[in-house]
């Protein structure tokens, strides 16, 4: 996601600066590299040595005759990207001013006027979040096309975001706009069809895939609506359903709003429900349930609008011509753009084996399923493209 970007990041003195060494090796462990920048007040909290030894490169303690601001984030700087983690209010409000007494706002000044992309992640008590200045502050540095990533509100604190959420914000930052904020909507995960109130019928799906692409449309410029049984994620809306009828009516909502301008069914829908019992259904009995089909929703989505839809067929073949004959007849029966077709076996593990099946064309991807919902979304945004 971040192979082959340059980060600067600016640490200031937020006790959140603890964090910067896990930030750091997060950042490197998608593939970046990272050289770092910090306040006095931030080695106050986090020693550079510390700071050194999670990014492998000398760290920038201040602006001396070598003009560090312009080597990493001017015109032909070193830099993608800034990242100002964690922000203080008292940083942020500098940024907005073009005070540069600090080698991090001196920097973000430098890559504000360069047209560096910056990133900042504030760290804060959360009545400092709230002051009228400091969020005039955030606005106006937004307006610039600065990207925040939203604290997270607990316990009257704002507390900095988490890694996961920084490097995927630093990823959209410096990933080309692809999608150029179509709004896209994923499925992902299983559903469950309530017995009684306190049994369900569900499936094995963990959501994995589902969630990695709604994560790589998110990076590459999408706006992003979730429809999953799980809760809130900060990369997209989330729509939370429990049953196949929930989720089908959850995406014919947006799609009928005209809020959605692809959509990508990776959800495994139940294929059947049943009547639900208004008490539960004691145990020691012989018991029936009579199974009724569900609508399949790339059908009804179909049936509502033209745009275009990405789908996914799990078997249990292992037979990769019976794969690809059941997702031809999906592809042709809903007129979808391309089908992933997968073995179910892979269902909840981080890895996994698929074709993309289009009219004519079959081509093999084999790799985690976090980089499998890049090539999905790297797809889709080429067929919105056309």
């Amino acid at each position: 996601m971040l192979a082959g970007t340059n980060v600067a990041l600016g640490v200031t003195g937020s006790i959140a600066a603890v964090k910067v060494v896990e930030l750091a090796h997060e950042l490197r462990r998608r593939g970046a590299s990272v050289r770092a920048v910090t306040t006095e007040s931030a080695r106050g909290i986090v020693h550079p040595w510390a700071v050194e030894f999670a990014t492998e490169n000398p760290v920038v303690t201040e602006i001396t005759g070598q003009v560090e601001h312009v080597e990493l984030c001017g015109r032909d700087g070193w830099a993608d990207v800034l990242l100002v983690a964690p922000a203080t209010a008292n940083t942020v409000g500098k940024i907005a001013g073009a005070i540069d007494d600090t080698p991090v706002t001196t920097c973000a000044t430098t890559a504000l006027g360069a047209g560096v992309p910056v990133v900042v992640a504030p760290a804060m008590h959360e009545p400092m979040y709230d002051h009228p200045g400091v969020l005039d502050a955030i606005e106006r540095v937004e307006s610039w096309g600065v990207e925040f990533v939203d604290p997270r509100i607990e316990e009257g604190k704002a507390k900095i975001a988490t890694v996961d959420t920084i490097a995927l914000d630093v990823a959209r930052a410096t990933s080309p706009d692809l999608f150029e904020g179509a709004n896209v909507v994923v499925t992902s995960g299983a559903t469950s069809e309530p017995i009684d109130p306190v049994r369900v019928l569900t499936n094995r799906a963990s959501g994995k895939t589902g969630r990695a692409v709604a994560r790589a449309c998110y990076a590459l410029g999408a706006d992003v609506t979730l429809v999953q049984q799980g809760g809130d994620v900060p990369y997209a809306e989330v729509a939370q359903v429990e049953t196949a009828a929930e989720m089908t009516e959850a995406v014919l909502d947006r799609v009928n709003a005209g809020a959605a301008d692809a959509l990508v069914s990776a959800a495994a829908i139940a294929d059947y429900t049943v009547e639900t019992a208004d008490e539960k259904i004691r145990s020691g009995q012989d018991l029936t349930l009579d199974l009724s089909p569900t609508p399949k929703l790339i059908d009804e989505v179909r049936d509502a609008s033209d745009v275009p839809i990405v789908g996914f067929k799990a078997e249990t073949s292992g037979d990769d011509e019976a794969m690809v004959a059941e997702a031809r007849e999906t592809l042709e029966r809903a007129a979808l753009s391309f089908v992933v077709a997968n073995d179910a076996s892979v269902m909840g593990d981080d890895r996994t084996r698929t074709l993309f099946v289009r009219e004519n064309s079959v081509r093999e991807y084999e790799g985690t399923k976090a980089a499998l919902g890049w090539r999905v979304a790297e797809e889709l945004a080429a067929e919105l493209s056309q």
